[in-house]
C-alpha cells in the first residue's frame, strides 16, 4: 500500500476553496526588493546571474532585475542580467520596478532596446491614507502622476505593471481610482501590495477579489499580481489566499529577504503549492537556491527554517527516531518520509537524519553506526547510550566518531 494512503487528510475535507483551476505564475523579488534588507549584502553580478539561473530552472516565471532609475553599476547590472537572458536563452522575464516618473521608466526603455528583449516596468506609488497624510499627497496628483507614468511606459514600447503600495490599508474608492486610470492609461498588469504585512487571508482575499472586479470592468485581459511581506509571519498563508480570491501572479523572495522581516519567503511558497497540487513545477534544485541566495546574500539560514533549515528533518527523540528507523528498516522510504514528517523530505532532495543525543533510545545509537558502515556492538552501543544521555545536546559527528 503507498504511505500516501496510510494518511487521513483532513486538509481536504472541507477545503474552504478548491484549486484555482488555473496557471498560477511567480515573480522573484530577490535581486531588488529582496536587498532592501538592512541585513544583507549586495550580491555580485555573477552571484545574481547564478541565482537567475536557478530562478529559471525552478519554472519562476518573472524577476525583478532591479531599478535602473538608480544608475551607474546598477543599471549596469540590470543590463547585463537582461543580456544573460537573451544569450542563454532563458525562459524567465526581466522586470524592472519604477517609480511613477519618467526619470525611472526612460532607462529601462533604454536598457530593453539595448539588450533586444521586453522589459516589464512595473511602476509603483503609495495608496494609503496613512502614506497620502505623511507625504501631503491628494488623490488628484496621484492619478495625475499614475496617468502621465504609465503613458509614458507605454509609449516607449514597454508592457507596464501598475503596483499600489500598502494597497491593503487603503480605501476601496482610492483603489478603484487608482487601477482605473492605470488600466486606461495601457497597464497590462496591475499589482496588490501588503507592503507592511498588515493583511490577514481574509483581507488577502478580499482586496484581490475587489481589484478583481476592478479588472473585469475594464473587460479584463489585466494580470493580477499579489507582493506579500512577513511582519505578521502570514506571507505564504497570505498569498494562497490572494490565489483564492483571483490572483493570476504572486511574488517572493528567496528565504523571504527584504525590509523590515522580509517578504514573503518563494522556496516555502513553492513547497505549500506543490503540496497542494495547485503547480507540477521540478523543485529539485530549490535547496541549491536557497542556499545559493544565503551565500551570495550574507545571509544565515535559521536552524529550524521550514525544509531547507539544518533541523528540518533531523531527530534524535527515541520515540520518533525509532518509528523513522522502523520505516527505513522496511526499505520504505516514502514511509520513513511520512510517519513524522509533514513534507517528504525526499521530494525536495533531502532526507530523514536519525542523531543521538540526551534524549535518545539505543535504537538511535544502533541506527547511526550501521548507517555509516560501523559495526554496532552491545559495549559500543552502550558506551556512546551512555555518554548521551549525560550530554547537554545532540551529540556531533566528531564526538560519536571519538566514543566508537
Amino acid at each position: 500500500m503507498p504511505a500516501s494512503e496510510l494518511i487521513y487528510d483532513w486538509n481536504r475535507v472541507e477545503p474552504s476553496h478548491p484549486a484555482p483551476g488555473r496557471r498560477v505564475s511567480f515573480d522573484d523579488e530577490t535581486l531588488r526588493d529582496g536587498l532592501q534588507s538592512p541585513s544583507v549584502r549586495e550580491p555580485s553580478v555573477e552571484r545574481k546571474l547564478e541565482l537567475l539561473h536557478l530562478m529559471n530552472d525552478l519554472g519562476i516565471d518573472t524577476a525583478d532585475i532591479g531599478l535602473p532609475g538608480a544608475g551607474g553599476t546598477h543599471a549596469e547590472g540590470v543590463e547585463r542580467l537582461a543580456r544573460e537572458i537573451v544569450e542563454q536563452k532563458l525562459q524567465i522575464r526581466p522586470n524592472c520596478a519604477a517609480r511613477t516618473h519618467q526619470n525611472d521608466i526612460r532607462p529601462i526603455a533604454e536598457i530593453s532596446q539595448r539588450a533586444g528583449i521586453p522589459i516589464e516596468a512595473c511602476t509603483f506609488l503609495g495608496s494609503s491614507f496613512v502614506r497620502f497624510f505623511a507625504e501631503g499627497w491628494t488623490l488628484d496628483k496621484l492619478l495625475r502622476l499614475t496617468e502621465e507614468a504609465v503613458s509614458f511606459a507605454v509609449s516607449e514600447g514597454l508592457p507596464v505593471m501598475f503596483v499600489t503600495e500598502d494597497t491593503t490599508r487603503a480605501d476601496p474608492e482610492t483603489i478603484r481610482a487608482l487601477y482605473t486610470t492605470a488600466i486606461r492609461s495601457g497597464a497590462r498588469a496591475v499589482c496588490v501590495c501588503d507592503t507592511v504585512g498588515h493583511a490577514t487571508p481574509d483581507g488577502a482575499r478580499a482586496v484581490v477579489r475587489f481589484v478583481k472586479g476592478i479588472i473585469e470592468e475594464q473587460g479584463g485581459g489585466v494580470r493580477l499580481d499579489w507582493h506579500g511581506h512577513q511582519d505578521r509571519g502570514l506571507g505564504v498563508i497570505n498569498s494562497i489566499a490572494a490565489i483564492e480570491g483571483g490572483a493570476d501572479q504572486v511574488h517572493g523572495s528567496a528565504l523571504g529577504v527584504g525590509e523590515r522581516v522580509g517578504n514573503t519567503p518563494m522556496d516555502q511558497l513553492l513547497v505549500n503549492l506543490k503540496l497542494l497540487g495547485w503547480i507540477d513545477n521540478d523543485l529539485s534544485r530549490l535547496r541549491d537556491y536557497c542556499e545559493k541566495a544565503a551565500e551570495s546574500c550574507g545571509w544565515t539560514i535559521p536552524l529550524n527554517y521550514p525544509v531547507f533549515g539544518r533541523d528540518a528533518f533531523r531527530t534524535a527523540t527515541g520515540v520518533h527516531a525509532a518509528a523513522v528507523i522502523k520505516c527505513f528498516r522496511k526499505g520504505d522510504e516514502e514511509l520513513a518520509d511520512l510517519v513524522y514528517s509533514g513534507v517528504p523530505a525526499g521530494l525536495f532532495g533531502m532526507r530523514q537524519q536519525i542523531e543521538v543525543g540526551p534524549m535518545s533510545g539505543k535504537s538511535n545509537v544502533v541506527y547511526w553506526l550501521e548507517s555509516r558502515g560501523l559495526e554496532a556492538t552491545d559495549e559500543r552501543v552502550q558506551r556512546i547510550y551512555d555518554s548521551a544521555k549525560s550530554a547537554r545536546g545532540v551529540l556531533s559527528e566528531e564526538e560519536v566518531r571519538r566514543l566508537v
